[in-house]
C-alpha cells in the first residue's frame, strides 16, 4: 500500500461556499505575517512564502520538526483528549467501548502504578529472571514463551501480514517480508559515514542500558547488545534498501505453501502459522527471498542463547514505553534525542492519547466524527474531488508522451477511483478486546487482538474494499494501488489548511493540491504499474513507458542534486513517487482552479493576483522548522522530500509559477524550459 504523509488540511463545513465560482468570499486566505519580504520569490520562494511563519514558530524542546501539519496535530490532540476525558469521567458499563477507551487512557496516565509495579509486570511478560544460561531453560523459553510473544506483536526475524494479492487484487494473500531490524532499515547497519556510526554506537549503549535497567547484569547486558547488533547486521546486509523496496514487481514472489517449505526449509513454517492461528495456508508472497534465506542461516548458525537474547531485546524494546518512567526515558533518549534531535519527551497525556488512538482507533473515531465532522461535509468534499478528477482527465488528454490507447486506459483507471472521505461506512468490532487497569497488559492485549482480527477478517478471504487503512481522526491522506482508492480522513479536513472565508485561489492551492497529489499517485512510477482493478500488470505500451521513464529521470536527477545539509544530498530515487505526486498535484489543481474561475475571474486581493495566492497557499502547507538530526534521519528513510524542497524543488518545474511571479533568467531558481519536468 502506498500511503502519503501529510499533504494539506482544511475545514470542510463551508467548502461549497468557499469553492463556488462567483462566491462573495473576498478574503485572500493568505496571512501576510507568514511571508518574509527580505527574500525574493525567484531567489527562495519557500522562505519568501513561509519565513515569517518560521520566525513565529521556533522549535520547542518537544519537537525535532514543527510545521503547519504539526500545529494541526496539536489541535487534534486537544480534541481527542477532550473526547476521552468526557468518557473517562462517567460510569461505564464493563465491556463497553466507553469503558475500554477510559481504562486504556487511565492505565497509560497512572504513573504511580507504572513506576511502583513495573518490575512485576515486566517479569511476568518476559518470564526471564536475568540471563538464561541453562540450555534446558533457554530451550523451554524459546518453545513456550517466544511463541506467546509473537502473538502479542513482538517482532521476530521477519514479518508477516495478510493483504491484497497484487496480481489478484480481489483476494487476500499471506505475505512474508524482511524484518527483524530494530533500527528499521539496512542503512543504519551497513553505512559507515560518521553520523551512522554514531547512531550504531548509541544503539548498542541503549541496548545495554535498557537491559541493565530491566534486571540483567552488566556483563549479560553487554552480551545481549553484542548478539543483537551482530544478528541484526547479518539480516540487514541481506535485506533490500528503502529504494529497492519501491519496485513492486521485484518484491512479488508467489509460492504455493509446499514450495515455501521446500525452498525455505530452515524455518518451521507449520509451527509458525499454527501459533498465529493460521492453519490451512495455501499460498504466500515472499517479498525478499535473500533476507529470508539469511534468517534460515541465522536460525541454524546462531546459538539458542543468542537467539533468546535477540528476542528478549525485541520484547524489552517494544514494551519500554508501557512500563516505568526510566524505561521510557531510555527509549526517548535514543529514538527521540539521538535519532531525531528532540530535547524533551511528549507530555504523558499526549502519549496516553496516542495509545488510545493506536489501540482503539476506530472506536475513538466514532466519537470524533459525531462531534467534529457533520454529514453534509462528506458530500461537499466528494464534489470537490470530482472537480479534480475532471482536471486530471484533461491533463491526461493533452500529454504528447502518451499514446491514445494508454490515455484511454488511464482515463478508465481515473474514472474507477474508489473515493473515501471522512470516515468508514462500517466500523471495527472491538467486542472481544479486553482492557483492564494495567497499561502493559492492555497494550499486549491490543497487539494480540490486532493479529486475531487480521486473521479472522482476511485469512483465505476476499479483500474488503471498505476497509480503511487510517482512522477518521488521522491527519493524513493516502492512495492504495490494489484497491485503486483515494482516502481523505476527517482529521485532515479542518483548519488551518482550509480557510472558510478564503476564495478559490487559496483553497485549490491547498486542499486542491492534496487531492491532485493522491490522484497522481495512481500514475506515478509505482501506481502506474497497477490497472484500474488494482492488479499489478503492464498496461502501458513499451514506447509510452520509455517516454515516461525519460521524463521522470529529469525529476530524479534534479532531486539527487539538492544538497539538504553540507555534504548531504537528497535521494531522488527514494522520493521519486512523492515528488511526482507533488508535481502532478500542482498541475492538476491549477487546472481545476482555472476551470472553476474561468467565468468569474478573481480580483487582486492583499496585493496578490489569484495565481500568486494559489502558489503561496501551497507553499504555506509546508512551512516548518526542523533540526539537522531529523533532516539526516528523513533523508535515509522518508519517501517524501523535506518541506523546503517540496516547494523550492517543485516551483521551478511549473510554468504557471514563472508567469505568476514574473520569474526570469536573472532569478536563481530559474530553470530553462527544456530542463524542466514535463509529465503532467
Amino acid at each position: 500500500m502506498t500511503t502519503n504523509h501529510l499533504l494539506a488540511a482544511f475545514a470542510l463545513t463551508a467548502l461549497a461556499a468557499a469553492c463556488t465560482p462567483g462566491s462573495n468570499q473576498q478574503s485572500s486566505g493568505i496571512d501576510l505575517a507568514n511571508l518574509d519580504s527580505t527574500y525574493r520569490p525567484g531567489t527562495d520562494f519557500y522562505m519568501y512564502a513561509t519565513g515569517g511563519w518560521q520566525k513565529a514558530h521556533p522549535l520547542t524542546a518537544e519537537y525535532s520538526r514543527f510545521g503547519s501539519f504539526d500545529q494541526l496535530q496539536e489541535d487534534n490532540n486537544k480534541r481527542l483528549r477532550s473526547l476521552i476525558d468526557s468518557v473517562a469521567a462517567q460510569q461505564n458499563e464493563k465491556g463497553s467501548i466507553a469503558q475500554k477507551i477510559a481504562d486504556l487512557y487511565n492505565s497509560a496516565m497512572d504513573s504511580v502504578n507504572l513506576n511502583e509495579h513495573y518490575w512485576g509486570a515486566l517479569e511476568g511478560f518476559l518470564l526471564c529472571d536475568g540471563y538464561q544460561c541453562s540450555p534446558e531453560i533457554t530451550k523451554n523459553w524459546l518453545d513456550e514463551v517466544w511463541p506467546r510473544m509473537q502473538r502479542q506483536g513482538v517482532p521476530g526475524l521477519f514479518a508477516m501480514y495478510i493483504g491484497a494479492d497484487e496480481k489478484d487484487s480481489k483476494n487476500n494473500l499471506v505475505n512474508i517480508v524482511q524484518g527483524g531490524l530494530t533500527l528499521g532499515q539496512k542503512d543504519y547497519y551497513v553505512d559507515n559515514d560518521p553520523r551512522t556510526q554514531e547512531i550504531r554506537t548509541a544503539y548498542q549503549k541503549y541496548i545495554s542500558d535498557l537491559c541493565l535497567h530491566s534486571g540483567f547484569s552488566e556483563k549479560d547486558a553487554l552480551r545481549i547488545s553484542q548478539d543483537v547488533l551482530r544478528i541484526e547486521t547479518r539480516i540487514a546486509v541481506a535485506s533490500k534498501s528503502r529504494t529497492e523496496l519501491r519496485d513492486p514487481e521485484a518484491n512479488y514472489n508467489k509460492l504455493s505453501y509446499a514450495e515455501l517449505k521446500e525452498q525455505f526449509p530452515g524455518i518451521d513454517w507449520d509451527g509458525f502459522f499454527q501459533n498465529l492461528g493460521m492453519e490451512g495456508v495455501k499460498e504466500v508472497c515472499l517479498g525478499q527471498p535473500l533476507a529470508i534465506h539469511e534468517v534460515e542461516k541465522v536460525l541454524k548458525e546462531e546459538t539458542p542463547e543468542a537467539l533468546q537474547n535477540l528476542y528478549l531485546w525485541h520484547a524489552i524494546d517494544m514494551v519500554s514505553s508501557f512500563i516505568d518512567d526510566e524505561s521510557r526515558a531510555l527509549n526517548f533518549g535514543f529514538y527521540g534525542k539521538v535519532m531525531s534531535g528532540k530535547q524533551e519527551d511528549r507530555p504523558r497525556w499526549k502519549r496516553a492519547v496516542a495509545a488510545v488512538e493506536g489501540g482503539l482507533g476506530e472506536a475513538l473515531g466514532q466519537l470524533y466524527v459525531a462531534k467534529y465532522f457533520p454529514p453534509e461535509a462528506k458530500a461537499r468534499m466528494e464534489k470537490l474531488i470530482k472537480n479534480l478528477q475532471v482536471a486530471l482527465g484533461e491533463r491526461i488528454d493533452v500529454q504528447d508522451w502518451m499514446s491514445d490507447e494508454t490515455k484511454k486506459v488511464a482515463r478508465e483507471k481515473l474514472d474507477a477511483f474508489y473515493v473515501k472521505v471522512g470516515y468508514p461506512n462500517k466500523w471495527k468490532d472491538y467486542s472481544d478486546l479486553e482492557i483492564g487497569d494495567n497499561y502493559l497488559n492492555n497494550m499486549l492485549a491490543v497487539g494480540e487482538w490486532e493479529l486475531k482480527d487480521m486473521v479472522r477478517t482476511k485469512f483465505n478471504k476476499p479483500v474488503d474494499r471498505d476497509e480503511w487503512y487510517m482512522t477518521p481522526q488521522t491527519v493524513n491522506a493516502y492512495y492504495n494501488p490494489t484497491t485503486n482508492e483515494i482516502c481523505f480522513p476527517a482529521g485532515i479536513l479542518q483548519p488551518p489548511f482550509f480557510d472558510m472565508s478564503a476564495d478559490d485561489a487559496f483553497n485549490y492551492g491547498a486542499i486542491g493540491v492534496v487531492i491532485g497529489h493522491e490522484m497522481t499517485h495512481g500514475f506515478d512510477d509505482q501506481g502506474s504499474k497497477y490497472d484500474k482493478t488494482g492488479n499489478l500488470v503492464t498496461w502501458w505500451s513499451e514506447e509510452d513507458t520509455k517516454r515516461f521513464e525519460e521524463r521522470i529521470q529529469v525529476m530524479r536527477a534534479f532531486h539527487d542534486s539538492i544538497e539538504v545539509l553540507p555534504g548531504l544530498h537528497a535521494n531522488g530515487s527514494l522520493t521519486l513517487g512523492e515528488n511526482m505526486a507533488d508535481h502532478g498535484g500542482l498541475m492538476v489543481a491549477f487546472q481545476a482552479f482555472k476551470n472553476a474561475t474561468a467565468q468569474h475571474p478573481l480580483p487582486v486581493v492583499d496585493g496578490f493576483t489569484p495565481e500568486q495566492r494559489f502558489f503561496l497557499a501551497y507553499a504555506n502547507v509546508w512551512g516548518q522548522n526542523i533540526r539537522d538530526e531529523e533532516i539526516q534521519k528523513r533523508v535515509k528513510s522518508d519517501p517524501h522530500q523535506l518541506g523546503m524542497w517540496r516547494v523550492n524543488g517543485q516551483m521551478p518545474h511549473i510554468d504557471a509559477w514563472y508567469d505568476a511571479f514574473g520569474i526570469t533568467e536573472a532569478d536563481p531558481m530559474f530553470i530553462p524550459v527544456e530542463e524542466r519536468v514535463t509529465i503532467w
